[in-house]
């Protein structure tokens, strides 16, 4: 924010406190012919309900006093009047990063504890595993469910179907860096007759109903456009993050209506990189749990 708008705004809430106290001033100020306090003012609702002139006691007036003077006071010592930092120099970060390390400092043992075991045989552990369950349920379930079963676009970290790999190494990378993929739109390039044997092509692939001549036609077109990411035999490649087609595992739909979808429009996931948020001790914990949920 420009200083000249810092000094705008700074104003505009000095103003509204200054203006709640002259206003508090004016409402509580006698007016001029009012009755004395106690008596009638001479207003009355259904028939014997009479207004006397009870003004509120001076210790609620004073309260309204007192919180303009916090309000001044927390001014002062904290930002709120734009710009300015106040004089305790307090911001959200600094107190987010002081509440950090003095969770570190008391629960970093707990996961430290198990850095040194190997995934495979951490997995094995029912003490690391719930620990991992709750890393997983507060920082995952909110993408790949409670039950980490997934959904759609979400893939499901239960069974042995791994785009960009199972094993512990490719698990822990995953959680560490994240990962980005992108299937290109080929609507540009493919012609919609073209799209359809493809589709024809991938359906046959999982023993599902098909045009034979189409499918024939689709693994041309397959192996000219689409075998240098999912390989000649539709198999995937996790180097890519090119999953395998020749499954009946299908991450955003398998109708025949959703694949053509897919492949007309692309899709893109994008998995975040937890390194930096949860730290290479939690994240060996959480790699361990995920292990264990389709190596049982």
């Amino acid at each position: 924010m420009s200083i000249f708008w810092s000094i705008v705004v700074a104003l505009v809430i000095l103003a509204n406190i200054i203006g709640c106290y002259y206003l508090i001033k004016w409402v509580s100020k006698p007016n001029k012919g009012e009755v004395k306090q106690g008596e009638e003012t001479g207003h009355v609702w259904d028939g014997d309900l009479t207004e006397l002139n009870n003004p509120m006691p001076m210790w609620w007036l004073y309260m309204f006093y007192i919180s303009i003077v916090w309000a001044l006071l927390y001014l002062l010592l904290y930002p709120g009047l734009a710009n300015y930092s106040g004089l305790l120099g307090w911001t959200s970060d600094k107190e987010y990063t002081e509440e950090v390390a003095d969770a570190d400092a008391i629960y970093g043992p707990i996961f430290s504890q198990y850095a040194e075991t190997p995934i495979i045989k951490l997995s094995k552990n029912e003490e690391a595993n719930l620990v991992g369950q709750r890393l997983f349920v507060n920082y995952c379930s909110q993408c790949h469910g409670s039950d980490a079963g997934g959904s759609r676009g979400f893939p499901n970290l239960t069974d042995n179907d791994w785009i960009w790999g199972g094993k512990p190494s490719d698990i822990r990378h995953t959680i560490l860096n994240g990962r980005t993929a992108s299937m290109p739109a080929w609507e540009s390039v493919l012609k919609p007759l073209q799209i359809d044997y493809l589709a024809d092509y991938l359906v046959s692939l999982t023993g599902r109903e098909h045009k034979a001549t189409d499918a024939v036609r689709g693994k041309r077109i397959f192996a000219s456009y689409c075998a240098a990411c999912h390989k000649a035999d539709a198999t995937g490649n996790s180097l890519l993050g090119a999953p395998n087609l020749a499954d009946k595992v299908w991450l955003y739909g398998a109708s025949r209506k959703k694949i053509i979808e897919s492949i007309t429009k692309g899709r893109t996931g994008h998995m975040p990189a937890n390194k930096d948020f949860l730290g290479e001790d939690k994240v060996h914990i959480l790699a361990a749990y995920v292990y264990s949920l389709s190596n049982e």
